[in-house]
C-alpha cells in the first residue's frame, strides 16, 4: 500500500516514515511534504493508495481540505485521511464534503495510524458512530439552512438583486438612485422590501446574507 504524508509538524512526520519504513506492508511515495501543493503535485503523478494529511498549514493560505478536493479530483480512488489536532464539527464537514475518508487526532499513537492507513487502504470510513451521526446531523442543519435562503432570495425582485449587489458595492442611496435613474425615496422602499423579504434588520445584514449564500458578489 502506498502512502504520502503531508503535514507541517516535521518531528511528527519523521516518525512515521520512519515506522513506514519498518511495514512491510506499506510504502512511502517519497519523503514527507510540508505543503499541500506539493501534496496534489505528488498525489497527480504517482495516485498513492493513502495520503495522510493535515487541515492547517502554517503561513499557506491554501488547506488540508482544499488539497484533499483537489486531490480526489486527481486520483479518485486515493483515500485522504485528516490527521489533525483541530475538532471542529465545521472543519470535519467540510473535509468530509471534500472526500475525506476519516479523521485521526494527532493525539493517535503511531501505530494506531498505521492501522489506519490501511484500512482505509481497504475502504473503510474512519469515523466514530457518534461523530458521524453528529456530523452528518450539522450537515442536515445547514443544507435546510441554505434551502430556506434561497427560498427567501428567490422572492427578490431583479430590481431588488441590482440594488442589493449595488450595497454589496458600497453605494449609499443616493448614488443607487442616480445610477438606476430613480428617485432615493423609490431606493428606500426597494430596501425596505429586501429587509422584510429577507427577514434581517440592516443593509449590512442583507448584503452579508446574500454574499454568504452566493446570491450577489463582492
Amino acid at each position: 500500500m502506498s502512502l504520502l504524508i503531508c503535514d507541517d509538524h516535521k518531528l511528527l512526520t519523521d516518525a512515521l516514515a520512519t515506522l513506514v519504513g519498518l511495514d512491510q506492508e506499506l510504502s512511502l511515495t517519497g519523503p514527507p511534504v510540508h505543503v499541500p501543493s506539493e501534496a496534489i503535485s505528488i498525489a497527480s503523478a504517482q495516485l498513492p493508495d493513502v495520503v495522510l494529511m493535515d487541515i492547517v498549514f502554517k503561513g499557506n493560505d491554501m488547506t488540508g481540505i482544499d488539497a484533499t478536493r483537489q486531490i480526489k479530483e486527481a486520483s479518485p480512488s486515493t483515500k485522504v485521511v485528516i490527521m489533525t489536532a483541530h475538532d471542529e464539527d465545521r472543519l470535519l464537514v467540510e473535509a468530509m464534503e471534500a472526500g475525506a475518508s476519516g479523521f485521526l487526532s494527532k493525539d493517535t499513537a503511531a501505530q494506531e495510524v498505521l492501522a489506519a492507513v490501511k484500512a482505509a487502504a481497504e475502504g473503510e470510513v474512519l469515523i466514530d458512530p457518534a461523530t458521524l451521526t453528529r456530523l452528518l446531523a450539522q450537515v442536515s442543519r445547514e443544507r435546510e439552512a441554505q434551502r430556506d435562503a434561497l427560498n427567501l432570495l428567490g422572492d427578490l425582485t431583479e430590481r431588488e438583486r441590482e440594488i442589493l449587489q449595488l450595497l454589496a458595492e458600497g453605494l449609499r442611496n443616493d448614488g443607487i438612485a442616480g445610477k438606476l435613474f430613480i428617485s432615493p425615496q423609490t431606493v428606500q422602499t426597494h430596501v425596505r422590501n429586501i429587509l422584510g423579504k429577507l427577514r434581517v434588520h440592516s443593509k449590512l445584514e442583507a448584503v452579508a446574507f446574500a454574499v454568504r449564500h452566493g446570491a450577489i458578489t463582492v
